[in-house]
């Protein structure tokens, strides 16, 4: 059988044991392993983790926001009330394309984007960031 053999088998069932795969390939465990092992076509293992789950990390994304300023109140106003939520840990007033900038931290990608989307907004711009240690907060 051809490496090629392997790795389609290991790609959809890829905690077949040597023995198993030896049946299902009509060879020997050794041959098995051999092919595995010596001729370098598994470099390496690893676990395909549901970032919903990984609890210790934390991700964060830079948002670009274009508003309209309010009446007297200009950009203030809806600086401080985009900087309550807690997801947002800072609110920068900026200048040129856009005119907040605002860091939005969560658990995983998926739940800054549904952070975003749950606030109805409709056109904006995300740069995601580097995990995260420390939480910064400033308007």
């Amino acid at each position: 059988m051809s490496s090629a053999s392997l790795l389609q088998l290991l790609a959809t069932q890829a905690r077949l044991s040597d023995g198993e795969l030896a049946e299902r390939l009509d060879m020997t465990e050794e041959a098995v392993r051999a092919q595995r092992e010596k001729e370098g076509v598994i470099l390496g293992y690893q676990a395909v983790v549901n970032e919903e789950y990984e609890h210790d990390s934390k991700v964060a994304a830079f948002i670009e926001v274009k508003m309209t300023p309010e009446r007297d109140g200009g950009f203030d106003r809806l600086a401080m009330r985009i900087s309550r939520f807690d997801e947002v840990s800072s609110c920068y007033l900026a200048s040129g394309g856009f005119d907040l900038l605002v860091l939005v931290e969560g658990k995983s990608m998926r739940e800054i984007a549904r952070f975003v989307a749950g606030r109805g907004v409709v056109h904006f711009h995300t740069l995601p960031s580097e995990n995260l240690q420390e939480k910064r907060l400033c308007v």
